[in-house]
């Protein structure tokens, strides 16, 4: 009848059809197909967005990606910039500046699960033109904040929404490439992230040093708010942009929306060969979920097979529908030998995330402090230890809060010391990124993750013994580009020793682990500090020794039984 004509594609002619992934995990659609796809039949994604060509389109969506994925960077990170500069116009505690640093980290650890089922009901694009619009807005009402509690509502709002976009970019991105491409592609995104990092020192350096304070419509707006104005602007950019890219064709083909997918493909091919839409070589695809019954002697095309009979349409699934959808499917992480596995790596990422992020986002704040102390006591000949600086730094806080007249009535000029430091720590790390991947390839992914957070953890340590501001560039310089490398090979083993049907939700989890990782060492870092210098550093060692033990347990990637 009907229902026997939904065949499936043969996996000879496919090529190994049902074994090829996604690099973003999604299962077989993207294997490609053997056959001619208008001579033997519907065309699978991988054919079609070959088909499509690759050239001016993609320069496009690369482009876009460079104030996108910024955006994401500068919502996490730019609040450890302004809090030397902000302290005496928010009136700012040791506690108040912890919870700047963490609070954006609090909103993306909470909304992660609902973007991942918006996401995946409402479309790649929607999430992205919205997601980065609403985020420009969270941050252009940080930039007029006037006190501590509206700074912290739009930072948390900020992290709150810009989870979403930033998470689809990467998967918008892989499912906008042929398999040709998608590596190279996300080796670019990796390049722009580290230029955002080490641009956001350079863009305080043009900005804070002004004079530029005045009133607009009776707020009071000074440097740091324009800082954060032009922080704000590639996401503006990055969701008008979007709201002319197509949805995702493979999305659309998940869905079963063919016609929808087919369009997109031929507005790709348009963009990229400057031919007519009409000569696009593709004229139909696979139904990967048929969305009617076969009539009499038709063959609906399908990718894998479905028991029993066809839905007659696609059923949008409600959130609890979803919820369930999701816990049955994650039932296997609750087992053997999976469990165990996914808890090592959950725990390595929160303190992987935890060392590494406290560091990061309180070094601006030491350096700055270094650089007064060094102004203030510049012919005593007295060194700038950590134990010093860490004493000083919690002394001229507590005086600016304490008696605020005295203390802020000259504004405060920040040496070009801070501006430096902040510049080469974060340019070490753009460049070990070059290195990583070669790193990785001698040592091999375990080797280099159990190495790198040992070293790490020492490095953490030593940063307590640092006598001088020329030892605490150099030890946190080095400190943050080998946990990055860390982090990196961790979540390449994520990948590897993950069956591809677990890979996305375990990489989600675990992402959330890291951020309520670095939340809690934002958080924490001022409480140890005023017990003492050694708490800190003890914290942020032992976490990262402790990952490091854990990593000494986990199967080697290159190895890993799941495909």
């Amino acid at each position: 009848m009907s229902e026997n004509n939904i065949k499936t594609v043969d996996p000879e002619k496919s090529k190994g059809l049902e074994n090829d992934k996604d690099a973003d995990g999604n299962s077989d659609s993207t294997a490609e197909a053997a056959a001619t796809p208008t001579e033997e039949g519907p065309a699978t994604f991988d054919k079609a967005i070959e088909g499509a060509g690759f050239g001016i389109f993609n320069l496009m969506l690369l482009i876009v990606s460079i104030p996108a994925q910024s955006a994401a960077i500068f919502e996490s990170s730019s609040m450890s910039y302004i809090l030397p500069v902000a302290e005496c116009d928010l009136r700012l505690t040791l506690e108040d500046k912890g919870v700047l640093n963490a609070v954006a980290y609090a909103g993306m650890t909470i909304s992660a699960i609902a973007w991942g089922y918006l996401a995946d009901t409402k479309g790649r694009k929607k999430i992205l033109y919205w997601g980065y619009l609403i985020d420009a807005v969270c941050v252009f009402g940080s930039a007029l904040s006037q006190n501590f509690s509206m700074l912290v509502m739009f930072k948390f709002m900020g992290g709150l929404v810009v989870n979403g976009p930033a998470a689809v970019l990467f998967t918008y991105l892989t499912e906008m490439h042929g398999p040709k491409h998608r590596s190279s592609v996300l080796m670019i995104v990796g390049m722009v992230t580290s230029t955002a990092t080490v641009s956001l020192p350079l863009l305080a350096w043009g900005i804070f040093p002004r004079d530029w304070d005045f009133e607009f419509w009776g707020l009071q707006i000074r440097s740091w708010q324009i800082y954060l104005f032009v922080l704000g602007i590639p996401s503006l950019i990055s969701g008008l942009i979007f709201c002319s890219m197509p949805e995702s064709p493979r999305f659309l083909m998940a869905q079963g929306r063919n016609e929808e997918a087919l369009q997109a493909f031929k507005q790709i091919y348009h963009v990229n060969t400057r031919k007519p839409k009409d000569s696009y070589p593709i004229k139909a695809l696979i139904q990967e979920v048929p969305n009617r019954k076969a009539a009499q002697n038709e063959v609906i095309y399908t990718i894998e097979e479905k028991s029993g009979e066809a839905p007659t349409k696609r059923q949008s699934r409600t959130l609890a529908e979803s919820l369930r959808s999701g816990l049955q499917q994650m039932k296997p992480l609750a087992r053997k030998p999976l469990l165990g596995l996914a808890i090592c790596c959950y725990v390595m990422q929160f303190g992987i995330f935890l060392g590494m992020n406290t560091i990061r986002l309180w070094l601006p704040q030491l350096f700055a402090s270094m650089a007064e102390y060094e102004v203030l006591h510049a012919g005593d000949g007295l060194d700038a230890s950590m134990c010093t600086i860490l004493e000083f730094s919690v002394n001229q806080t507590a005086k600016t809060a304490l008696n605020y007249a005295d203390a802020c009535s000259e504004p405060k000029v920040i040496s070009m010391d801070m501006y430096l430091n902040n510049i080469i720590v974060s340019a070490t790390g753009f460049v070990g990124y070059f290195f990583a991947g070669g790193i990785i390839r001698a040592l091999g992914p375990k080797r280099m993750m159990t190495y790198g957070l040992f070293l790490s953890g020492t490095f953490g340590l030593m940063l307590y013994f640092s006598v001088s501001s020329l030892m605490t560039l150099i030890v946190a310089a080095v400190f943050l580009t080998i946990t990055g490398i860390a982090v990196s090979s961790l979540l390449g083993a994520v990948v590897a020793l993950f069956p591809t049907q677990l890979r996305t939700v375990v990489v989600a989890i675990a992402m959330m682990c890291g951020r309520f990782g670095a939340l809690s060492g934002n958080l924490l870092f001022p409480v140890f500090v005023q017990i003492g210098c050694l708490p800190p550093f003890i914290m942020v060692s032992s976490v990262l020794i402790l990952s490091g033990i854990l990593s000494i347990f986990l199967p080697d990637p290159a190895k890993a039984m799941f495909t």
